[in-house]
């Protein structure tokens, strides 16, 4: 998993990761030469396996640091993911060297147990070299262990890990020398043959540590997802608001992760509602990931229990209309409904009429039930919105008021008047608290019976707008405007 933290400084991290690549390449020209001279003056073939396979650490580590340059160069129109699968194919490209390596040491190694013996020197700068060889390679693996598991880089790990199989294989040739060594000390001939057969464990070792790293690279340039993850990820992506999670992709590339859900969500759910939802199913898996790239696509869908208001809504929000006023009439058997319709005021009554058909339409056929259908239409916009008015003396409506708060009572207690005139149209607005415990249908019902009492007092009243509030004051237990008796 990648330091999502350190992640974010990706200049910082590309420069990390090119100075201990590079570091390996000086280490690896140093042990190759090094062995190079030992093996050639003493004829182990054990030392000169330990050569072949430092050879091939050099060239891993130039391939390594090659890959890790290009891996951190940012995504292109041609590559857009980014360049980072270089690292992939940088390890499995070493994954081949390693077996290639190893059937060259086997079959030499065949040759001198069987078929041509060689003569081999155990001398002291065998041990020596060996020696430097191991502490140096115990340096640079965990030098290069330790970036690539910061960075998550598979390049940097293939790397270390041909730091780690040299502190093993090291050990067996020295182990080989020594049986060369005692062969002659002790004069048991067959002690001689260790060298080689130090050869062929170096081999082993290379093989099995190799095939993990082999496999892990192919999976991932085959975007193979590691295992149990999609099972995490798929109980993660389900945050509150997710009906359900249809379809969960993951993928690897290098150090990057790469994931794209797609998640159900209900159609009543508001557009910065479903922004939240994808937000937050974005940082649960970057939790997961440890960081990464995260594409999540909400799909809305009805969710069994939406009812025909809450139906007509949804419908005309996908006709590009807002809905108000809406009722349903049931006589009988019999569905009809009443619904008022908003449509951009710069159309024409033909494009308005198209709108609304359509609407029609898909609602009769999500409402097999409903009878009859009447629309009206409502044009807004910034010209239908924008009206000239003008302040109206309130003392008229005020001594109205003082009428409704007779009959209705105390708790009739409006604030906030505000009377202007449009036109020969009157308007009032002003706000009326309520008991907070009452329901919101409560408070509609008793704004509307205000509303009838100032429209059946004053002659051309227009326009009324009462904002309910709640008002602690009054009694929880009683009404917030009683009925005229």
């Amino acid at each position: 998993m990648i330091d999502s933290g350190l992640a974010g400084n990706p200049e910082g991290a590309d420069r990390e990761k090119r100075l201990v690549a590079l570091s390996s390449v000086v280490a690896a020209v140093f042990l190759t030469s090094t062995k190079i001279v030992v093996g050639v003056t003493t004829g182990s073939l054990g030392i000169l396996s330990e050569a072949a396979h430092s050879t091939l650490d050099l060239v891993a580590a130039v391939v390594t640091l090659w890959a890790v340059r290009v891996s951190g160069k940012p995504a292109d129109p041609v590559h857009t993911y980014g360049h980072a699968k270089f690292e992939n194919i940088s390890a499995l490209f070493e994954t081949v060297l390693l077996f290639a390596t190893c059937i060259w040491i086997f079959h030499e190694a065949v040759d001198r147990l069987f078929f041509h013996a060689t003569a081999v020197k155990a001398s002291i700068w065998g041990f020596v070299v060996m020696g430097i060889s191991i502490l140096i390679d115990v340096s640079r693996s965990r030098a290069l262990g330790r970036v690539a598991k910061k960075y998550g880089s598979q390049a940097l790990e293939a790397d270390a890990l041909h730091f780690s199989s040299d502190i093993l294989s090291s050990s067996v040739v020295i182990v080989g020398l020594g049986g060369v060594f005692l062969s002659a000390r002790l004069d048991l001939p067959w002690l001689a043959k260790a060298d080689a057969v130090a050869a062929m464990a170096v081999a082993g070792i290379v093989i099995v540590m190799s095939v993990r790293l082999g496999k892990k690279s192919i999976d991932d340039l085959l975007d193979a997802a590691p295992l149990g993850l999609q099972e995490r990820l798929f109980e993660v992506a389900r945050v509150p608001g997710v009906i359900d999670v249809k379809r969960l992709r993951v993928r690897r590339a290098g150090p990057e992760t790469f994931a794209d859900v797609t998640v159900t969500v209900g159609r009543h759910v508001a557009f910065e509602s479903a922004h939240d939802i994808a937000d937050d199913i974005q940082t649960a898996f970057h939790e997961v990931l440890g960081g990464g790239d995260t594409v999540v696509h909400v799909e809305p869908v009805g969710s069994g229990n939406e009812g025909l208001v809450k139906t007509a809504r949804l419908l005309a929000a996908r006709h590009s209309m807002g809905a108000h006023d809406i009722q349903v009439l049931k006589e009988g058997e019999r569905l009809a409904m009443e619904i008022h319709l908003e449509v951009e005021e710069s159309l024409t009554l033909s494009e308005a009429h198209g709108l609304v058909t359509a609407f029609e339409n898909a609602l009769r056929e999500a409402v097999p039930g409903i009878d009859q259908i009447v629309t009206h239409i409502d044009p807004v916009g910034e010209v239908s919105a924008l009206q000239q008015s003008e302040p109206v003396d309130d003392a008229l409506i005020r001594e109205v008021f003082e009428m409704i708060r007779a009959g209705r009572g105390l708790l009739f207690a409006p604030r906030n008047l505000a009377v202007r005139r449009t036109g020969d149209s009157l308007s009032v607005s002003f706000v009326l608290p309520m008991p907070s415990t009452i329901s919101i249908a409560e408070a509609h019902a008793a704004g509307e019976l205000v509303e009838k009492d100032l429209r059946g007092r004053l002659a051309g009243l227009e326009r009324v707008v009462i904002r309910v509030e709640p008002w602690e004051g009054a009694s929880s237990g009683g009404r917030a405007v009683a009925p005229q008796s």
